[in-house]
């Protein structure tokens, strides 16, 4: 006999019962015979009275009236088999649900983005969907310095950066790669240069994001080691707000070649070559290194390997190696 303390502080009986004593239990009930539930469960009548000898011994009830011939049930044997089917139900509805997951047929993917990075997300998610349209995705907008953490804390399963993590806890696998774009209005002097020299620009009014990131340092970085001025004189919040900046005439900026797309197909804005600014951005997915991943991440990984096999550049499947 085990006990055990309420939050009383009372002592209360307790036994420790598996689903298989109930389901014994249950077979005695329903078929009204030991020998009749033996065989139904496919093992011996001592087994199955053994069983039901050993659950009336951890509940201390007697379950089933041994006058009876018929398996006739007392109070406490009714009482046990109404909560028997609910719980045998849920092993079922659990195993059940497990299954749809496996399959696909119900689950959560959980993401974590920047304004910029989800987009390389969305003709992931497009075809993700299209394949599995039962699962449910949310991209959580996350600070890029703070998407590694959420991943290692659990908040999200799978994240996008555009800057290898240094933790190594995360593993992360290179999915598209982009270029840093000097962009104008169609009416700046430099919209017709076929290409310019950084130094050119030292005189320029650059429109920035506000948010420091190791990309924006690289650029900070480079202008330096030309000896050029960087003038940053207006700081937004989004690259949305920076394009739509630019486009009114006011200043220069360097965007990710992939939010500018629409703009430059369009004409609202122009790309001007920089020479030596010529940056290159590796866009990857990162996730925990040590944990194993849900049935749904996985598929949404096999997913993104295969549009990159078929779409090819600047999609790729690249995991990256320790550090």
């Amino acid at each position: 006999m085990r006990y055990s303390h309420d939050a009383s502080g009372c002592e209360q009986k307790g036994g420790r019962v598996d689903l298989f004593q109930l389901e014994t239990f249950l077979a005695v009930a329903e078929e009204r015979s030991f020998s009749r539930a033996a065989a139904r469960l496919h093992r011996t009548q001592p087994a199955v009275s053994q069983a039901i000898a050993k659950l009336e011994a951890e509940l201390g009830e007697v379950l089933l009236e041994r006058s009876s011939r018929d398996g006739t049930l007392t109070d406490a044997g009714e009482v046990l088999r109404e909560y028997a089917l609910k719980l045998l139900n849920l092993r079922t509805e659990s195993m059940g649900a497990l299954a749809e997951l496996r399959e696909l047929h119900r689950g959560r993917l959980n993401l974590a983005a920047n304004e910029y990075t989800c987009l390389v997300l969305l003709p992931l998610l497009d075809e993700f969907r299209r394949r599995n349209p039962r699962i449910k995705v949310t991209v959580q907008r996350a600070l890029a310095s703070r998407i590694a953490d959420d991943v290692l804390i659990h908040s999200v399963e799978i994240g996008v950066l555009s800057f290898r993590p240094d933790d190594e806890q995360v593993r992360s696998v290179v999915v598209y790669r982009d270029e840093l774009d000097f962009v104008v209005n169609p009416n700046h002097p430099l919209a017709g240069a076929q290409d310019v020299s950084i130094r050119q620009l030292g005189a320029e009014n650059f429109i920035a994001h506000n948010i420091s990131s190791p990309q924006r340092q690289k650029v900070i970085d480079t202008f330096k080691r030309h000896k050029t001025p960087l003038r940053m004189g207006v700081e937004l919040p989004s690259l949305e707000a920076i394009k739509r900046f630019v486009e009114m005439g006011n200043g220069v900026a360097l965007v990710p070649g992939l939010t500018v797309r629409t703009e430059l197909a369009s004409g609202a804005l122009v790309r001007v070559r920089v020479r030596e600014l010529q940056l290159e951005r590796k866009l990857r997915l990162v996730y925990r290194k040590q944990a194993s991943l849900s049935h749904v991440a996985v598929a949404f990984l096999k997913v993104v390997e295969t549009y990159a096999a078929a779409h090819g550049d600047p999609y790729c499947f690249h995991p990256e190696r320790a550090v």
